[in-house]
């Protein structure tokens, strides 16, 4: 094949681990041709940290190019858990979290100025104890003013669409 520019190559969308890849190596100022598998650059790829999420996730460069994972989890994916029995006041560290409140009598989870815009959290009724959200230098809104989740094993979720305005959502009550 007679050499050609690289934007005149035809694109090559789906490549498999062995395919070669030319790259320039100019490491000691004299520019080389090197070739490199498509499954050896993947290996070389920098791990991103997602922040909130723990565990290590295990994928092969077949995952990073059809991003089918045959049916199999993600690990360290799932969310934390922060059971509480009383009174409650949101954190920062609670961002992503499952709160779970647990209470035979009402309880209230007070959503303070600060947590950030992007900030979301899932709340569940365990308890016979009505939860119910109250903004503190916060604004929380439902589409029906509703405040509070409804009954036993309700779940609801809490999202900051902006710095510290929030929507409460789901199983929902005034």
């Amino acid at each position: 094949m007679a050499n050609k520019k690289i934007t005149a190559l035809p694109e090559l969308t789906s490549p498999a681990g062995a395919d070669l890849l030319a790259i320039v190596d100019d490491v000691a100022g004299t520019p080389t041709t090197k070739k490199i598998t498509a499954t050896n650059i993947m290996g070389l790829a920098p791990v991103q940290s997602v922040a909130g999420r723990t565990g290590t996730v295990t994928v092969d460069a077949g995952d990073l190019t059809d991003g089918n994972f045959d049916g199999t989890a993600i690990s360290g994916f799932d969310a934390s858990i922060n059971d509480q029995t009383d009174d409650y006041t949101l954190l920062a560290s609670d961002n992503g979290k499952v709160v779970v409140m647990n209470k035979a009598s009402a309880v209230t989870v007070t959503v303070p100025s600060g947590l950030g815009a992007g900030f979301n959290c899932s709340f569940v009724q365990k308890g016979a104890g009505q939860v119910s959200f109250s903004a503190s230098s916060t604004t929380i809104n439902n589409r029906q003013s509703h405040t509070k989740i409804n009954a036993q094993y309700g779940v609801a979720s809490l999202l900051a669409y902006a710095a510290d305005t929030f929507v409460l959502a789901g199983d929902t009550a005034s």
